[in-house]
């Protein structure tokens, strides 16, 4: 077993739990110890939101604009020279293919130099009013924020909350994914080096349970960023009400994508394989469900199951691997779930449908690339997320039978579609209920543009200027012009 200890980092100290507590971590490929985190509680969580209040109030709040956007720009010139170690470090921890963690790394610099260069930006009003009055608008940080983690995207999501947040002046107790939290410390330390004072970022390692739900009830704490599960959210946004904390949700996703008859079959089929097998499926806006027009559906499925069986599962530290292990032994029991819905649903499953073993497999979370046809539409496969490597794949005769099938699930994250008729794609553009459409591209996700989704799948928005002003209040300013207090009722005093 590593002793390696990945500690809290609390007003700027590392430090164990209160509690002396630890959880083992382990390589989901190989099986590798990887060291250790603490098993943080509330004691924990009370000590860090003191430190970020403090630094709120005192050396981070009388922070210029113009400095944060200095530290923020450091911060990504730091995080890009240890790139390489902590995409490593990631893909050891999180089971994903290393090439693939680099692009996200890359995306998490870039949203530092996204937000660094918004600090400096914002902005209050100075609206017309009645001519013996002067008011305008000042904005402020929200306070201090709680920032929960999902295991799918550490790093990349860390920086979604912390980039924007830390620009508008707020502070931060990040509370990072118990399954893959390494690279959260290294985070967390090129911040203060960048030149955070101590208490502005501050790290609690623990499970939900524990941590993240005095993270969330803690009366200090003025907001909470949550990217993670539907039914987690839906919990949180109900503690939340109690002290009326701001919420921002990035939650579950049952995305489709719609490939219609004029579309390039092979493009579409290339395109298709990735948005759903990137990150063994382990995405909240993976493609899960791929409705193709009757008369491109034969050929669509023939070549989509030949180019998943091109796919290389393996080691996540080859950089020929396009699939590595899932995040943790607890996700093989969930895909046999579903696997075992598909059958009893009258699905066909034309390849994968099972847990990978013997060779290089025999230690590791690894489950079979899976595809499935054939089943009805409320079938639990359809439905739900199953956040791994599985793709129902339905057919459909017109526009508004696929708008009908697209629409049919709770969720509303992302939607991609794959036609060269644009008004056609004006149309389902229109039609689609989701927080984001793509079309003819497997992208989601770019610094700039709001992340997030309708329905089940959340509230707010992520990585873009709608994103830094939900961690600001407006403040209202009005003041009279004629020099001395207005007098409404018309008395006099003797």
């Amino acid at each position: 077993m590593s002793e390696k200890l990945y500690p809290n980092i609390i007003n700027g100290e590392h430090v164990p739990a209160l509690s002396g507590k630890t959880l083992a971590l382990q390589n989901p490929a190989t099986g590798e110890a990887l060291g250790m985190i603490p098993l943080s509680g509330a004691d924990d969580i009370d000590k860090a939101v003191a430190a970020a209040r403090s630094a709120l109030n005192g050396k981070w709040g009388r922070q210029a604009a113009s400095a944060r956007t200095k530290i923020l720009f450091k911060a990504a010139e730091l995080m890009n020279a240890r790139a390489k170690e902590i995409a490593e470090l990631e893909s050891r921890n999180m089971g994903k293919p290393v090439m693939h963690v680099m692009g996200e790394v890359k995306q998490a610099i870039e949203d530092f130099e996204y937000f660094a260069g918004a600090a400096s930006k914002v902005e209050g009003r100075v609206p017309p009013v009645h001519p013996v009055f002067f008011g305008y608008t000042l904005k402020e940080p929200v306070g201090v924020v709680g920032a929960i983690t999902p295991w799918n995207y550490p790093i990349m999501l860390e920086s979604w909350k912390l980039a924007p947040a830390l620009a508008a002046g707020c502070t931060v107790v990040l509370k990072p994914s118990e399954i893959a939290p390494c690279t959260a410390n290294i985070l967390v330390e090129i911040l203060h080096e960048a030149g955070c004072p101590e208490g502005t970022i501050n790290l609690v390692h623990g499970t939900g349970e524990s941590a993240g739900a005095a993270l969330v009830k803690h009366p200090g704490v003025n907001k909470i960023s949550f990217t993670g599960g539907t039914d987690t959210g839906r919990a949180i946004m109900k503690e939340c009400a109690n002290d009326m904390k701001r919420v921002m949700l990035e939650l579950g996703g049952k995305s489709p994508a719609i490939v219609c008859e004029d579309a390039n079959l092979n493009d579409a089929v290339l395109s298709s394989v990735f948005t759903i097998f990137y990150s063994a499926g382990q995405s909240c806006e993976a493609r899960s469900r791929i409705y193709v027009h009757d008369s491109l559906y034969d050929s669509f499925v023939e070549k989509f199951v030949a180019a998943t069986k091109q796919l290389v599962i393996g080691d996540p530290l080859d950089k020929n691997t396009h699939i590595g292990a899932l995040a943790h032994p607890s996700r093989l029991p969930i895909m046999q779930k579903f696997i075992e819905a598909a059958k009893q649903g009258g699905g066909k499953i034309l390849c994968g449908g099972e847990q990978l073993k013997g060779g290089i497999y025999d230690q590791g979370c690894f489950f079979a690339p899976t595809v499935i046809v054939d089943l009805p539409e409320d079938n639990l496969c359809v439905q739900e997320e199953i956040f791994g490597p599985i793709v129902v794949i339905s057919k459909f005769i017109s526009d508004d039978d696929a708008l009908a099938k697209a629409n049919g699930v709770k969720y509303g994250l992302c939607a991609t579609l794959y036609t060269e008729n644009m008004p056609r794609a004006t149309k389902f553009i229109r039609g689609l209920h989701s927080g984001i459409v793509t079309l003819n591209t497997p992208a989601t996700a770019l610094p700039g543009l709001p992340f997030g989704g309708v329905k089940q799948s959340g509230v707010g928005r992520e990585m873009a200027m709608d994103t830094l002003e939900s961690y600001l209040e407006t403040k209202t300013v009005l003041s009279g012009v004629t020099g001395k207090p207005i007098n409404p009722f018309g008395l006099t005093l003797s």
